[in-house]
């Protein structure tokens, strides 16, 4: 690298980065070359980036390169010659895409539309992080590369679905990162890796191709280090396509602003801002204490920054139900030919899941449909009386590698492996948009003492009112500013 170059060009964001390559301060093989060092130096530690394709991306870094030389930086692309590898159940056209297990190992001859849109915009992939079987489930790990382990401690769950996502950019292997959510798999993985993880509004960047045009649960959305990061990356990602029916509320242009955005917290930017905050969502919902202390530290934060914060939250009685029957549909939609074909090869969890979708009955969807329209209707008002919700991200801290998922939680036992991630997927049936940002560190044991003793990140959701994904990162951002807890990285 040229001698006025840091030598951290891994930390640089990746608003800094994306400036200096357009203006060719940075060259894109320069990034590449730095992006290599990072997965060689830290990824046998964590097993984040599973799949490779260095030879291809030289050949797009030299061809940025050439582009570079011949056109004006104005006329680049905004994510021009920006490394990235890609969560791997997202299709990029000729890199290997497995999904987590071999029965989907193939190499695709088109993109996912998020994959287009990032490459249309000049990021140059890299390759593929890891992610759990068929994305299912919190905690990333499958029989085909192992488990990722967080890098604030690597024996411990790095969350999931897009827990590969969230460890390349913890690490510092890139500083922008792809993923999508269901059930909290962009959110849980940025709270266990404090980084940021933004689930949009339904229909602002589609899911494309899809065997559900009017599926409205998964959604794809970006990572980042920074909330300026995600506002740059939904500036490329958001905006309607044909192939998918559901309108987008969010114009990509609306994201602009934020990326330049600096809050100053001693103007108290929130002032007047109605906020609602809540542990347990009013369900009683169990949270570990050492979570539920940080949650409840930042909420304070708010109080300087000049909210009204109130304890309250929606009625989200019907959440649970709604949530539950859209996600089986939702499986067995995308895979119960797989299942049924290969029903011993798949972890039980996917079949058990994709076995609750097939069953579902006329009366399931009607009772769910009714129960939806209901929840719609209490979000709707609550958010016509405060601006956005505060809550725990997730309900632990980061766990054990080696277990499948918590058990239980405070004592109350989990029936199933999607119930400890309530926090988030109650939030998803709502329809909102929500943000994870990071809201400080907790010991991994209270009890011991000592410098010995790791500490964990915990993560703070932001939620908003359907279509106000734009208010909901501005708050982030304040709250970011203010608190600075992205700054503290790991070391590996």
């Amino acid at each position: 690298m040229p001698a006025d170059l840091p030598p951290d060009l891994w930390r640089w964001s990746a608003r800094d980065l994306a400036t200096a390559l357009r203006t060719r301060r940075v060259s894109a093989r320069e990034a590449l070359a730095a992006h290599h060092e990072r997965i060689d130096a830290v990824n046998p530690q964590v097993n984040a980036v599973v799949i490779e394709d260095r030879e291809g991306a030289r050949a797009r870094a030299a061809a940025a390169d050439e582009l570079a030389a011949t056109t004006p930086p104005e006329q680049l692309p905004p994510l021009h010659g920006l490394p990235m590898t890609h969560k791997d159940t997202h299709l990029v056209a000729g890199i290997r895409s497995t999904m987590g297990s071999a029965l989907t190992d193939v190499v695709p001859t088109s993109d996912d539309l998020i994959i287009a849109r990032l490459r249309a915009a000049g990021a140059n992939s890299t390759g593929k992080n890891n992610v759990p079987e068929f994305a299912a489930g919190s905690h990333t790990f499958n029989e085909l590369f192992g488990a990722t382990g967080n890098p604030y401690a690597p024996h411990l769950s790095c969350g999931g679905s897009s827990g590969g996502a969230a460890v390349v950019l913890a690490t510092g292997i890139q500083a922008l990162a792809d993923g999508s959510d269901l059930g909290g798999s962009l959110r849980n993985p940025a709270a266990f890796c404090n980084v940021v993880g933004y689930r949009p509004s339904a229909g602002i960047v589609p899911v494309a191709p899809t065997k559900d045009a009017w599926a409205w649960l998964t959604i794809s959305g970006p990572m980042a280090r920074e909330v300026a990061d995600i506002a740059l990356a939904m500036s490329v990602l958001a905006g309607p396509d044909p192939r998918v029916a559901l309108p987008c509320p969010v114009d990509a242009q609306a994201f602009a602003p934020l990326i330049t955005a600096t809050p100053d917290p001693d103007a108290r930017p929130l002032h007047g801002l109605r906020v609602g905050f809540t542990v347990d969502f009013g369900l009683g919902m169990p949270v570990q204490e050492p979570v539920a202390q940080v949650v409840i530290a930042a909420r304070e934060v708010f109080d300087r920054l000049g909210a009204q914060v109130s304890d309250a939250c929606p009625n989200l009685r019907t959440a649970d139900e709604v949530f539950d029957t859209y996600r089986a549909l939702a499986m067995a939609l995308s895979l119960r030919e797989l299942v049924a074909r290969y029903p011993e090869e798949v972890k039980p969890e996917v079949g058990w899941n994709v076995e609750r979708g097939v069953e579902l009955t006329g009366t399931d969807l009607m009772n769910a449909t009714a129960a939806r329209t209901r929840l719609r209707a209490q979000v709707a008002r609550w958010f016509s009386r405060f601006d956005v919700l505060l809550a725990p991200t997730a309900q632990v801290l980061p766990f054990d590698l080696t277990q499948r998922y918590p058990e239980q939680i405070a004592g109350q036992p989990m029936s199933s492996y999607v119930d400890w991630m309530r926090s988030c997927s109650i939030v998803s049936a709502m329809g909102s948009p929500a943000i994870s940002v990071p809201a400080g560190f907790a010991p991994a044991d209270p009890t011991a003492t000592g410098s010995g003793t790791p500490e964990l990140p915990v993560g703070l959701q932001i939620i908003g009112a359907h279509g106000d994904d734009v208010r909901v990162l501005a708050v982030a951002q304040a709250f970011e500013a203010a608190t600075r807890h992205v700054d503290r990285r790991p070391h590996l």
